[in-house]
């Protein structure tokens, strides 16, 4: 192979590369449009419903600590560390913790909601977000009148 094809080859490499890179941005950045617009249901619904708030505690990274924040809003899963907030954001609340954090509270910064909650995990349990969300109404006040989930 010569210097010329493989300066070629090099660069078909990183085009092919870059192609791939593109469309998995585009990807998840059609899967995040889609987890928003199900999140935003979802507190249009939980509005329209009643179904009450929570002031919502952030966890420390190590499971140990709790931590005041400054939102309120329904957590999204039994280890209450993802929630939806009032305002409409998805939030991961594990936070770095310590004293500064205890004494202060936090301020954790919104997120891309994911469609699949727990994907890619070490324990292998993942959920979509559709469904757990329409767990919470489905066990709040005025669950008898449940419309689905917005199909993306």
């Amino acid at each position: 192979m010569g210097e010329r094809d493989a300066r070629e080859w090099r660069d078909q490499q990183r085009q092919a590369v870059r192609a791939h890179a593109d469309a998995d941005a585009r990807r998840r950045a059609a899967e995040h449009a889609e987890a928003a617009e199900l999140v935003a249901w979802f507190v249009a619904e939980a509005t329209r419903r009643g179904l009450p708030t929570t002031r919502l505690l952030a966890r420390g990274y190590d499971g140990r600590g709790r931590y005041r924040t400054g939102l309120t809003g329904w957590y999204v899963d039994r280890a209450e560390t993802r929630a939806v907030d009032v305002a409409g954001r998805f939030h991961l609340l594990t936070v770095p913790g310590g004293l500064r954090a205890r004494l202060f509270g936090v301020d954790p910064q919104p997120s891309p909601a994911p469609l699949v909650v727990g994907a890619g995990g070490r324990d292998g349990e993942s959920i979509p977000l559709r469904t757990l969300l329409n767990r919470l109404l489905d066990d709040g006040p005025g669950a008898t009148t449940t419309p689905a989930a917005p199909r993306g």
